[in-house]
């Protein structure tokens, strides 16, 4: 099984200079941030559940841009209607990766019900393109690569452990910097 951490160093290590990456609230955000702290990426803090209707909205508006959601089991779990939304919209720009430890780790390590609910099967039948299960580093390689061959939207459903990476500091940015920092990047021409 591949751990958050490591997932997020591959496909931050897959992303070009113009993509846009959108990172949950929780430990995504801040492992995103230690991984690879760029304007490009958005640091969601404190709305659990509301990324993939960012992301939705951001993909509609910058079609020229690849859009990455990185977000957990719990909060694609909280917006399970935003699914079905990605899917009628049909953004080729997007591809909405769930990164799914079966818990609310953040919040203490509370299971979550996604060890009983198949979210690659909910974004199949909710109109994505493509919804691929990855368990390993190869195994996500070759996810990302989907994403080179075929447009989206697509969901890549990355099964990882809980394993938090010790010492890991919060976003320094404040939200505001945050926000100002991803709009440049967001509108800066490709």
């Amino acid at each position: 099984m591949i751990e958050r951490y490591q997932a997020i160093e591959i496909i931050l290590g897959q992303v070009r200079p113009n993509d846009l990456v959108l990172a949950s609230t929780g430990m995504i955000s801040r492992e995103a941030f230690i991984a690879d702290d760029r304007a490009s990426n958005f640091y969601m803090l404190g709305s659990m559940g509301l990324l993939s209707s960012f992301g939705l909205g951001l993909a509609l508006l910058k079609r020229e841009r690849r859009i990455f959601i990185l977000e957990g089991d719990g909060s694609a779990l909280m917006s399970l209607g935003t699914l079905p939304l990605i899917g009628d919209a049909g953004p080729t720009n997007l591809v909405h990766i769930i990164l799914d430890n079966e818990a609310y780790e953040s919040t203490g390590g509370q299971p979550s019900i996604s060890s009983g609910v198949d979210l690659a099967d909910i974004a199949r039948g909710s109109g994505y393109f493509w919804a691929i299960k990855a368990d390993d580093p190869g195994g996500l390689i070759s996810a990302l690569n989907q994403f080179e061959r075929i447009a989206g939207p697509g969901l890549i459903l990355v099964k990882c452990g809980i394993a938090p990476v010790e010492g890991i500091p919060r976003v320094s940015h404040t939200p505001i910097e945050i926000r100002d920092r991803f709009k440049t990047a967001a509108q800066r021409q490709v």
